[in-house]
């Protein structure tokens, strides 16, 4: 199997730049296949001689590979913790973030063309995360990374980091699993399952082959809001909503079909067409199909069981305000890991996107576990 990569940066010219390698053939968990996966990276500051120093930061389900900034002034999305100086110090340390395979910033997906010259379209497989880890790995291999100095993730780069750490436990030293649990709940697989739902049911979807045709936009800005208000606290769009009505409207009408809307209806409309103007449909279904595959106890007995050949150091976090991923989540997970590992806690009354926004409350403890 031949693995092409870009070329190891010698610079940091082009710190924060979308590279690609094709890494051949994957067959996957559940049965499908894929011929030729590419995958979509970005990296940030210098591999050293011993590749001693990588760190792989896994993006949460719609996020980019775009961590930080770099050659470009664009904001990444945990500029608290990346860059020259930061906790994660790009000048002593080799970032790297990787989009999923399914995703749509570059890597194979379902608007990737497949053999026959077409886009996969309804023909794409599942992808489980597992799956997503083992076409990563390939990529360490490509670049001469043996082992990770650490791999850590919030939401669903949580899940995969973990899956990272029990998969292949010789290869990371450090994992960090901030905002999610050991496995998908049947509520957040139920919260899934609605979204996925939305899309599947726009008239516009064709069963996943409207490529070259109207896109189901209402479907996919639907299934966005579903998912917003799962990631935001209801004391968070209580303080900034509350039940006001959007500008002059008034919610309260004599036909129901003339009723203006509430702030907090106007704030979830435009979420939803925030992503659909950046984020394809059916990687939507596919990585949210991946992130209910999530369970990293499937086939490996107990989660004790399936959590004792981890070697890595452990960092565990939570948000308090979390309705999605529970903080009782993340200590469930802590307790069956081996040895004593505490759950640090952000304290951010947003809810779920905590995780991104006030990530910054963990700089210093991340920076003494891991980056000192």
């Amino acid at each position: 199997m031949t693995i092409t990569a870009t070329a190891l940066p010698k610079s940091g010219e082009d710190d924060g730049t979308v590279k690609y390698a094709g890494i051949g053939p994957l067959e996957l968990e559940a049965g499908g296949f894929l011929p030729d996966v590419v995958l979509a990276y970005e990296t940030w500051g210098q591999l050293n001689a011993d590749a001693s120093n990588a760190v792989l930061i896994q993006h949460a389900l719609t996020g980019s590979t775009h961590v930080a900034r770099g050659a470009t002034d664009e904001e990444g999305w945990w500029e608290q913790l990346v860059g020259p100086g930061a906790t994660i110090d790009t000048n002593k340390f080799f970032v790297i973030s990787i989009n999923i395979v399914g995703g749509c910033y570059g890597s194979t997906g379902p608007s990737s063309e497949a053999p026959d010259g077409r886009p996969w379209g309804s023909r794409f497989p599942l992808v489980t995360l597992r799956d997503s880890t083992e076409a990563e790995s390939r990529l360490a291999d490509a670049l001469g990374i043996e082992a990770w100095h650490a791999v850590l993730g919030g939401s669903m780069g949580g899940a995969r980091a973990l899956e990272w750490a029990v998969t292949f436990p010789g290869r990371v030293k450090r994992c960090a699993v901030i905002s999610v649990g050991a496995y998908s709940t049947a509520e957040q697989i139920a919260f899934a399952q609605a979204q996925t739902l939305a899309i599947r049911q726009d008239p516009n979807f064709n069963n996943g082959d409207y490529y070259g045709d109207t896109a189901p936009e209402h479907g996919l800005a639907l299934a966005r809001r579903i998912a917003h208000i799962t990631y935001r606290s209801a004391l968070e769009l209580d303080v900034r909503f509350g039940r006001q009505a959007q500008h002059q409207e008034t919610p309260l009408a004599a036909v129901l079909g003339e009723r203006g809307r509430y702030q907090v209806e106007s704030y979830l409309d435009h979420q939803g067409t925030k992503l659909v103007r950046r984020f394809d449909a059916n990687s939507y279904i596919a990585i949210t199909e991946a992130l209910m595959s999530h369970d990293v106890t499937r086939g490996r007995g107990s989660l004790e069981t399936a959590l004792s050949g981890a070697t890595a150091e452990f960092f565990v976090a939570a948000v308090d305000s979390d309705r999605l991923y529970f903080p009782a989540q993340s200590q469930e997970l802590a307790a069956a890991l081996p040895g004593d590992v505490p759950v640090h806690v952000i304290e951010a009354p947003i809810g779920h996107d905590g995780f991104l926004t006030e990530i910054g409350q963990l700089s210093e403890q991340l920076r003494d576990a891991f980056f000192a």
